[in-house]
């Protein structure tokens, strides 16, 4: 698979444990930055990242900071991006069972480094169900005002 990883200077140290992690499955992983502890904004690396994903660049995405919070609202304002904050593995079955998430969010200073990886792995590993779930995305994809095209 191909993702997009990215993180603020609060995520760095995470980013490069999932990058690592990505690239030992044999995924294909496009590094967006940030590479350093200098204060960056979010926005400029979650955006890129989600961006990619939407056109089809990458297959999902990898965004972390320190509570992975304004990563996913700055992912999320693309359209076609379903940008999912999760903190443990259940949420991370759930983002893709039932909301085909394609966008995963991590939170450095909320999560340890093996919840992290189990996370990463259950996210990856979790196929979207359809059914009565597709129908709910269909609501939610049905272009509402004020969301960016990409």
């Amino acid at each position: 698979m191909k993702l997009a990883v990215g993180s603020d200077h609060r995520g760095v140290c995470y980013k490069a444990l999932v990058k690592k992690l990505l690239q030992e499955r044999g995924h294909a992983v496009q590094d967006f930055g940030t590479d350093g502890g200098d204060s960056v904004d979010y926005p400029d690396y979650a955006l890129p990242v989600a961006r990619s994903v939407a056109r089809g660049e990458n297959e999902r995405g990898i965004l972390i900071c320190a509570t992975g919070i304004g990563m996913s609202m700055a992912a999320n304002r693309i359209k076609g991006v379903r940008a999912a904050l999760c903190l443990t593995e259940r949420m991370a079955e759930v983002a893709r069972s039932h909301n085909n998430s394609n966008v995963l969010c991590i939170g450095q200073d909320l999560t340890d480094e093996r919840t992290v990886h189990r996370i990463v792995e259950k996210w990856l590993a979790t196929e979207f169900e359809g059914g009565r779930h597709a129908r709910r995305l269909a609501k939610l994809d049905a272009d509402p005002p004020g969301r960016s095209s990409g």
